[in-house]
């Protein structure tokens, strides 16, 4: 966020908190992108905080965050001590969660195919009206298509992306056996290691299709423990991911810290992705 929303932000984290029976002496800034997740102490809540505008996207969090959590799926949970909504304040809109203090050591390959198994699992246990992947696709089409929304973009990475887009699309929606609600963005950054074991957050993202999308966001090693997933497809999901990437990079109005750096480093991702799919996965 800006400076000014993101002071506006730990404001309403703290003021909602208080209000709900938290006691709050400090607030400590976790992750600040267009989203903000802030560590309430002494109470030890974890707050999420967006602009007004993604009402609808944060109450969508919070019920499937309750429908997961009811599923028993390994997910950061909604704080008990308070109901499980979104609270409005000064043009922001806060959902309070459990805070998990990470531990320091990285999710093994095996650990990580085992938790979104888990995962969807517990996904198929649900009913939950959410996008499919291709209309995750076509909102990015829709930023890549419009100079208005993407100014800096050049025409030629322009062209790129918009194909690159429109083709996995294309392949990936036009094969729907097997699909399911899944995760939508269950990389590294997503997956907490805890105390208690893996917990998948970020779960505004959840959308329908083929399990092997969210594989493509996980960690290329976790691949082959994950049985009977397509490993042509994995591929082809991870160019897409990434195409889907750099197009949020050149929005006129990304957040993304290091924005420069990461335009570049996904336009580069997409070619390499790419030029695996056409050279065919070397993997058992």
């Amino acid at each position: 966020m800006e400076p000014r929303d993101l002071r506006r932000a730990v404001d309403a984290g703290r003021a909602t908190a208080a209000e709900l029976g938290l006691e709050v002496d400090d607030v400590a800034v976790l992750h600040d992108s267009d989203r903000v997740a802030l560590r309430l102490a002494p109470c030890d809540a974890l707050a999420r905080v967006a602009l007004e505008a993604q009402r609808a996207e944060a109450e969508f969090e919070v019920e499937v965050a309750r429908r997961l959590a009811e599923a028993g799926a390994p997910v950061g949970q909604l704080d008990p001590r308070v109901a499980p909504r979104v609270h409005v304040r000064d043009g922001l809109v806060v959902s309070l969660w459990t805070y998990h203090e990470p531990v320091g050591s990285p999710v093994a390959p095996a650990a990580y195919a085992d938790v979104l198994l888990r995962h969807h699992a517990a996904l198929r246990r649900i009913d939950l009206p959410a996008p499919h992947v291709t209309d995750r696709v076509a909102a990015a089409l829709r930023e890549v298509n419009d100079p208005e929304r993407s100014p800096e973009l050049p025409d030629r990475e322009r062209d790129f992306l918009s194909g690159t887009l429109g083709g996995l699309s294309a392949e990936i929606g036009a094969g729907s056996a097997g699909e399911q609600l899944l995760h939508g963005e269950p990389h590294p950054g997503n997956l907490l290691h805890t105390s208690k074991g893996p917990l998948f957050v970020d779960l505004a993202t959840c959308c329908r299709g083929p399990i092997e999308f969210d594989l493509a966001h996980a960690p290329e090693e976790a691949d082959p423990h994950y049985p009977e997933a397509d490993r042509t497809l994995i591929d082809r999901c991870r160019a897409l991911n990434w195409a889907m990437f750099a197009a949020w990079r050149w929005r006129r109005d990304d957040q993304m810290p290091d924005r420069e750096h990461w335009r570049a480093e996904g336009l580069d991702r997409v070619r390499a992705a790419l030029e695996r799919c056409e050279a065919g996965p070397a993997r058992p």
